[in-house]
């Protein structure tokens, strides 16, 4: 008999021949002689998981085949290759090749214990990549070469103490189980960085934006002691930026050297460096193939002749070139500044080598991740179409005008080139849904209102049509309130929107605190908005309401001279004696507005402006004439990596026109609160009635300055943190009369000395429910009242839900 065995472990092949054994071989097996033989039949011993067919598969030897010793090497060579098996025997019996085998064993279970920095499911995933993963065959050597990895892995991050321990255990049926228990250790902490050579500036300068640093009374916030090689390479490139954008074209780090402490805790790293000269720019040459104008990109190098050397400009200058090549459709661009330097004269020419590449066009727009929403309603919303040119300004305003969508959470882009055509590509927009609307109820009861019902519904997406429905009801016993709005915001394929809305109002105060008031109203609105640019549009509508004030003798004094003056006042007589005063009138109020909106989202924007202007006048065929204009003006103004400053301002004014002595009551403006000016009651800045209470004013002042506190990615999309200083008042210009506690005239005419103001810091959440606003405020120059004059209403702490949609 020939015996070829095969070791695994030295990966030797040994081919023996017990001379003396060969006359007590067994008659059925014969040895292989030195001479080749045919091969008339193969069979397999040995196997358990795998089949006949896989070892066939990899044997390079068929029926038929002459083989000989050399083959017979080859071939156990070839299923060595596999990884299959840990033995492999090749015998003859007459013309028959026999293959015994050992299987190397199956993995039956594979646990990872002990790590805390890496992720156990990104530990499978990388393991499961070399092979190591349940139901795989085992090979010891890969196991060997997972514990030298795992242990690199904690390297990088700092943790030189670690220990990998495996075990592997032997199961039935030819498998084994592998256990992997990882003791991490401390992170090893930074006691010592050297820049050894500069000269021109100061350490501490240079380390100022090195995110490795040493050991300081912040370090246990910010860890910025613990060593990570990621982390070094970082700092090693602020260091080439520092210098390279002060002038310093031929800096260079010479070497770079980290010790470690034999406990291997502490880490001491040495930095070496060249600064060498600054240098000044003596020309900057454009060349190239010039598909644009040449003059436009020049407009866009930062850096001119004469200036000091600044690597920070001309990588900035490349990335504006770069993307007006992408306006074009050049997506590809290649645009490299190479800097030629002349160390005896100090000075650098600088030549941007312009390649904008084949010009690039939109195969197909797809969305992704959405289901709730109908096609049409985002594929309205793109300004990169089909077919054309492939445009980066137009798909990220695209990506801008889906976002701004209040049902839209986020939306990332992908493009995606084709297969064979380098000159398409596909465009993939991952959209996230987020709830379309706000849905509300409630119930309640008071001693004045008895039981109250309340409920609301908006609906930003109805019907996946991207329609906004708000449908809200409100009833008590001595208040109703109904309305119900849609709105189309592509009523044509142009972008001209169509907002129609119904109410009605019962509000009876005959037991508040107010006075004998009360007001019925109902109406109706048509509205249309008319896109006239890509971030501006104009409306127009009309609005028909029906009111009647209804007022008494234990009335507020301007209740009952507005409602004797205005409209078509009336006397009702009731039981007792009780007389009434009332007015009715019919308004037919011309709408119209101004929009400009750069807004990066509707919701939580951070970039952008928005400005609004709104006049409202009450036609001459109206019993009561009027108007009021209000103006707002909102920006975002970016400030330090993801620091933001918001501006905020509101300014209203309101008439009456005519024979109307002043605007309706439900017509003033009102002011403070948690929308408005915060720390102060809400609605209860301004002109005071005869009862001490709120009656708003046809004037309104307000602003908010807000420090947006940056929050981590995965919550800017669902709320805000602020510190804000409001500053405002509401004012009234003489339309209406006012009086002190002792009965004596006072004016509320505008008087920026009467401004309230307030700092404090605020939340908002968006739910289901709504937009959740907290703050708290300290104001800081409210009034006290006294005997004769009225004092602000405070209050810190407010909280309000209120419409995001």
């Amino acid at each position: 008999m020939l015996r070829t065995h095969h070791s695994i472990r030295s990966r030797k092949r040994v081919i023996w021949l017990p001379a003396l054994l060969c006359a007590c071989l067994i008659a059925p097996i014969t040895l292989f002689a030195q001479a080749s033989f045919v091969v008339r039949d193969m069979r397999v011993e040995g196997l358990q998981r795998i089949s006949e067919g896989t070892v066939f598969n990899y044997l390079p030897i068929n029926v038929g085949d002459t083989i000989d010793q050399l083959r017979i090497q080859e071939a156990i060579r070839a299923l060595y290759d596999q990884s299959l098996f840990d033995d492999i025997e090749m015998r003859r019996d007459e013309d028959t090749l026999i293959i015994v085998v050992r299987e190397r064993p199956s993995i039956e279970n594979f646990t990872i214990e002990g790590n805390k920095d890496i992720k156990t499911e990104d530990l499978m995933e990388s393991l499961r990549g070399v092979g190591l993963a349940r139901g795989r065959t085992f090979d010891r050597s890969v196991l060997d070469n997972v514990q030298q990895f795992l242990e690199e892995q904690y390297y990088d991050r700092g943790k030189y103490g670690v220990v990998v321990s495996t075990n592997v255990t032997e199961r039935p049926n030819n498998t084994v189980s592998i256990a992997i228990n990882v003791k991490e250790g401390d992170r090893a902490k930074i006691r010592q960085v050297n820049i050894i050579g500069n000269q021109s500036f100061e350490e501490a300068d240079i380390r100022a934006e090195f995110e490795l640093d040493t050991a300081n009374w912040l370090s246990w916030f910010r860890q910025d002691d613990r060593y990570s090689k990621e982390a070094l390479s970082g700092d090693l490139e602020t260091l080439r930026s520092f210098y390279m954008d002060r002038g310093y074209a031929d800096f260079r780090i010479d070497s770079t050297q980290v010790a470690i402490s034999p406990n291997r805790k502490d880490i001491y790293v040495t930095i070496n460096v060249h600064e060498g000269e600054k240098y000044t720019i003596s020309d900057i040459k454009l060349v190239g193939k010039m598909v644009v104008p040449e003059e436009q990109l020049r407009a866009m190098v930062l850096a001119q002749p004469g200036s000091i050397f600044n690597l920070q400009l001309l990588t900035a200058s490349t990335e504006f070139m770069a993307f007006r090549l992408g306006e074009e459709g050049y997506a590809n661009a290649d645009i490299e500044p190479v800097p030629e330097l002349d160390h005896e004269n100090k000075e650098v020419s600088v030549t941007f080598f312009v390649n904008p590449s084949s010009r690039v066009y939109v195969r197909r727009i797809n969305f992704n991740g959405v289901d709730q929403v109908d096609d049409e309603v985002l594929r309205r919303e793109m300004r990169q179409t089909e077919g054309a040119y492939l445009s980066n300004r137009l798909i990220d305003r695209s990506r801008i005008r889906l976002q701004r969508l209040p049902y839209i959470e986020s939306v990332e882009v992908e493009n995606s080139p084709v297969d064979g055509s380098p000159d398409l590509v596909d465009i993939d927009f991952d959209i996230e849904y987020r709830m379309p609307g706000q849905f509300s109820g409630g119930i309640g009861y008071s001693e004045s209102q008895k039981l109250m019902l309340n409920g609301s519904i908006i609906h930003t997406n109805f019907l996946g049509t991207g329609n906004r429905v708000a449908l809200q009801a409100n009833t008590g016993r001595f208040s109703t309130f109904y309305s119900l709005t849609h709105t189309d915001p592509y009523t044509t394929t142009n972008g001209v929107s169509r907002t129609v809305g119904v109410n009605f109002r019962d509000i009876t105060q005959f037991t508040s605190a107010s006075s004998d008031f009360s007001t019925t109203s109902y109406g109706a609105s048509l509205e249309y908005g008319f896109p006239i640019t890509e971030f501006q549009s104009l409306s127009i509508g009309l609005a028909y309401n029906n009111a009647e004030l209804l007022s008494s003798s234990r009335s507020t004094k301007q209740s009952q001279e507005w409602v004797a003056n205005n409209g078509n006042p009336f006397i009702t007589d009731v039981s007792g004696g009780a007389a009434f005063f009332g007015t009715q009138f019919d308004a037919y109020e011309l709408i119209t507005g101004w929009i400009y909106d750069s807004r990066n989202r509707a919701i939580f924007a951070n970039r952008g402006s928005r400005q609004q202007v709104f006049l409202t006048y009450a036609l001459p065929v109206s019993d009561v004439q009027y108007f009021t204009a209000r103006y707002n003006y909102t920006k975002y103004i970016p400030l330090f990596g993801p620091w933001t400053f918001r501006v905020n301002a509101e300014l209203g004014y309101a008439q009456g026109l005519g024979d109307t002595t002043a605007v309706p009551p439900y017509k003033q403006f009102f002011g403070g609160g948690p929308e408005s000016i915060r720390g102060y009651k809400e609605s209860w800045l301004g002109p005071r009635d005869s009862f001490g209470n709120p009656y708003g004013g046809n004037v309104l002042v307000a602003s908010q300055l807000e420090l947006i506190i940056p929050l981590p990615q995965k919550f800017q999309s669902q709320a805000r943190a602020s510190i804000f200083y409001d500053i405002g008042n509401v004012f009234n210009t003489g339309e209406v009369s006012f009086t002190d506690k002792l009965g004596a005239p006072i004016s509320y005419k505008p008087d920026i000395n009467e401004l309230r103001t307030s700092v404090g810091i605020a939340v908002q959440w968006l739910a289901p429910l709504g937009l959740f606003r907290f703050s708290y405020a300290l104001p800081l120059n409210e009034v006290t009242g006294n005997d004769r004059f009225y004092g602000d209403q405070i209050e810190r702490f407010q909280f309000s839900i209120g419409q995001a949609f």
